[in-house]
């Protein structure tokens, strides 16, 4: 839930990037760390295993500027993809403002995409939330890679009733990334707004 802070005049909001293992979630924190200037962010923090892969968690605060008064700050989550992470996934996700699921759009993936994703409803229900009331966007990210699912084959099989907003991305190059985050900020203020 969205941290107001009336004396410091400020309002925090936590967005989570989900997703299976290895399918760019990090990669995203790093290409935004690297996009934003250094007055608008905090330090990224990665606690990351010998082998690449997230262990617990990033995490990349920013100063996304002000709105009514309040400057407005942007707390960036991963979770890690891997099941034997459930509980760590579980904990991210308390307090979550908004969520962005990364798909690995390699043909091969698409089933752990499936996997995930409904791992990842039953795991915000068992912390207290409807997933459907919660502001959320999917990333078909690595779409530069050889024998990728279709953006049709992908939402059919997670977004069937396109309900959610999507983007292309190939969060290495830094393609989509911003585009990604923009989208989720303004849908996370949206309901912020609406109340």
């Amino acid at each position: 839930m969205a941290v107001l802070n009336y004396a410091a005049r400020e309002i925090s909001c936590k967005v989570v990037y989900c997703g299976p293992g290895l399918s760019g979630k990090t990669v995203n924190l790093q290409q935004i760390y690297k996009m934003i200037v250094p007055e608008r962010r905090g330090n990224l923090v990665s606690l990351a295993t010998e082998t690449e892969r997230t262990l617990f968690f990033d995490f990349l605060p920013l100063d996304l500027g002000t709105v009514q008064g309040f400057k407005l700050r942007f707390q960036l989550y991963t979770t890690p993809g891997q099941a034997l992470y459930e509980a760590s996934r579980k904990l991210i996700l308390r307090g979550v403002d908004g969520l962005v699921f990364v798909a690995d759009s390699q043909r091969s993936r698409l089933e752990e995409n499936v996997r995930i994703f409904e791992a990842l409803k039953r795991e915000l229900a068992v912390v207290g939330y409807n997933f459907h009331s919660l502001p959320f966007i999917f990333q078909y990210n690595k779409r530069d890679l050889p024998d990728i699912a279709s953006v049709e084959e992908l939402n059919e099989r997670l977004n069937p009733d396109g309900k959610y907003k999507y983007f292309e991305a190939v969060a290495i190059e830094g393609k989509g990334v911003m585009e990604t985050l923009k989208a989720i900020s303004q849908e996370v203020l949206l309901k912020l707004t609406r109340g």
